[in-house]
């Protein structure tokens, strides 16, 4: 999901501390120097790699984050996973990529009965998933050249969705898809969800086109408001989900490391995964995070990570465009209202008109805004996306098409 991604870039911009006793020019000069090592975000120390898998290979759990769409950051998943593979050949991948009801796809693809093609198809990664597969399929075949048993550790789409719109305590026990109560978000976690949801209202305000804004939003006034609480507990179930297939695989094979390749958003200061883990009295658990050289580096915080490993920034090329269905939005009893069409955009030349109610993107349901700009910025150029709407009373289909160049 996208969620990371924006997460963390909320994240470093509220980071404040950087290497001690060391002016900003001398911290970018040391961190280009740094590249391709370990650091203890704690204090800015460079750390052995071999001392570090040494002691990685002991824990029970070896969390791996990333941005979704950052190469660099699966290449380094692959590295660490060799390396761990090579001090115990014991172990268990566990994948927020696919959700569990496909997990009978992904075991033929471990035991070598799918081709790519044919796994990427009945995976429905596209669909379900939505990031360039290419990007990950050099970490799936890692792990069926060592027949590794690999979970898939999402959950369904529709669940987060359904506690996003009405909160977690009102879903009945045969609504939870299995999962336990998640423990509560510290203090800490709420305040970065606060940010992230003021960032998220802003996108919705102007039609999940990531374009900047001048509004201004009262993050303190937004955290005691119900639609906030509900999107705390939307993320605490996604937290929990991934948190309890990776108890489980735990359980299953307790001299097992299980590795779980997850976005940063869900690890980062202990705050997601780590946090229902220890609820569930699993804390043997390490957390590895990619940081880009430059501003990612440069404003390490203590707490951030277990250690994190600096690796080559992007070429400076600007934000990726952002596909833009061009409307001004807001939350209704029972979808997304579209409250204006911007001109000459995707949503006018579909047909979308003011007062319209979206239901449904791509079959998926759209009981919030969030969940609507989610599914929209999975989309590629050329996308046909369906959205199913009510209009005066009736149902129809509306079909918004991308255009083959987002910029």
């Amino acid at each position: 999901m996208d969620f990371p991604v924006r997460f963390f870039a909320i994240a470093l911009a509220a980071l404040s501390g950087v290497f001690p006793q060391a002016s900003a020019a001398d911290d970018a000069q040391a961190c280009a120097a740094q590249i391709a090592q370990w650091l203890n975000p704690d204090d800015g120390s460079v750390i052995a790699s071999n001392t570090l898998f040494d002691r990685l290979a002991g824990k029970s759990i070896v969390l791996l984050g990333e941005v979704h769409d950052n190469a660099a950051h699966h290449r380094w998943q692959h590295y660490v996973m060799a390396a761990l593979h090579s001090r115990n050949a014991d172990m268990i991948v566990g994948l927020e990529m696919l959700p569990r009801k496909v997990q009978a796809v992904l075991d033929d693809w471990s035991r070598g009965a799918l081709d790519e093609a044919a796994f990427l198809q009945e995976s429905r990664w596209q669909e379900l998933w939505g990031y360039d597969a290419q990007l990950y399929l050099p970490l799936l075949q890692f792990t069926r050249m060592n027949r590794l048993p690999t979970m898939a550790i999402n959950i369904d789409r529709e669940l987060v969705s359904q506690v996003g719109a009405r909160g977690w305590r009102s879903l009945d026990e045969s609504e939870r898809m299995g999962l336990s109560d998640p423990a509560p978000a510290s203090d800490a976690y709420r305040r970065e969800l606060g940010e992230l949801y003021a960032y998220k209202m802003t996108l919705g305000m102007h039609g999940a086109d990531g374009a900047d804004t001048d509004i201004e939003v009262d993050v303190e006034q937004i955290m005691q408001t119900d639609e906030f609480a509900n999107f705390v507990d939307a993320q605490l179930t996604w937290d929990r989900a991934m948190a309890e297939a990776l108890a489980e695989a735990h359980r299953l094979d307790p001299e097992a490391i299980v590795v779980g390749i997850v976005g940063r958003g869900h690890l980062e200061y202990g705050y997601g995964i780590p946090h229902q883990l220890a609820d569930m009295g699993i804390d043997d658990v390490a957390v590895l995070l990619p940081v880009d050289v430059g501003a990612d580096c440069e404003a390490l915080e203590a707490g951030l990570a277990d250690a994190v490993f600096v690796t080559q920034a992007r070429a400076e090329v600007g934000p990726a465009p952002r596909p833009r269905l061009g409307v001004l939005i807001e939350n209704a009893a029972d979808g997304v209202r579209v409250m204006e069409v911007v001109a000459d955009s995707v949503a006018e030349q579909s047909g979308l008109q003011a007062d319209d109610i979206i239901l449904r993107a791509a079959g998926f349901a759209t009981a919030t805004t969030t969940a609507l700009i989610e599914v929209i910025q999975r989309q590629a150029p050329g996308t046909w996306l369906p959205l199913a709407v009510r209009r005066d009373k009736r149902e129809l289909e509306v079909i918004a098409r991308f255009p083959q160049d987002f910029e």
